[in-house]
């Protein structure tokens, strides 16, 4: 059976152009979504810390980068089967090997770095909020942090913590050594 085109009337019997009916996807995409969410939860971080110090800010920044220790909902989850970028940085963590790690950081950032990812770990620093597990300008510090255009320091903290977690190299939030062979 061939494909039906995008001017023939669509199966669905709407009596519309297949690319007018059901061959189109309508509305944004989700990382388009994910983008929004990001931007909007920003400006009221943003209105919030607006009136900090750049020491003050400092501070929550050095915080922040410590969430994804304190709290594993922060840190990336990670796909049963690695990607070549993510296992390489995962050997040079296993191996203790830091210069390995620093020249596979940036390919393995560019492989997990994605509009959903950050609006995920937006959600679960806001929710950690809401629930008074970490103070509220260290989750604006962070929703800023990823809202920004360039590479996230939450999001690269995470990936690195999620991988040393999981070769054994860094216990998880929960005090328990994870052993990989």
């Amino acid at each position: 059976m061939s494909a039906i085109g995008r001017n023939q009337p669509c199966r669905c019997g709407s009596k519309k152009k297949t690319k007018h009916s059901c061959g189109v996807p309508n509305g944004p995409s989700d990382a388009e979504l994910a983008k929004a969410f990001l931007a909007a939860e920003a400006r009221g971080a943003a209105r919030r810390l607006i009136r900090l110090s750049e020491d003050e800010l400092h501070e929550l920044f050095d915080e922040m980068l410590d969430l994804p220790e304190q709290h594993l909902s922060l840190q990336l989850p990670l796909p049963k089967l690695l990607a070549p970028e993510l296992e390489a940085l995962r050997y040079a963590i296993d191996d203790d090997d830091p210069d390995a790690a620093d020249e596979h950081l940036a390919p393995a950032l560019k492989r997990v770095d994605d509009p959903l990812q950050r609006a995920g770990l937006a959600r679960a620093v806001l929710a950690l909020a809401a629930n008074g597990a970490i103070d509220a300008a260290v989750a604006d510090a962070a929703i800023l942090d990823l809202d920004s255009h360039g590479t996230s320091a939450l999001i690269r903290t995470s990936l690195l913590n999620a991988l040393s977690v999981s070769v054994g190299a860094s216990r998880t939030p929960a005090g328990l050594l994870v052993v990989s062979r």
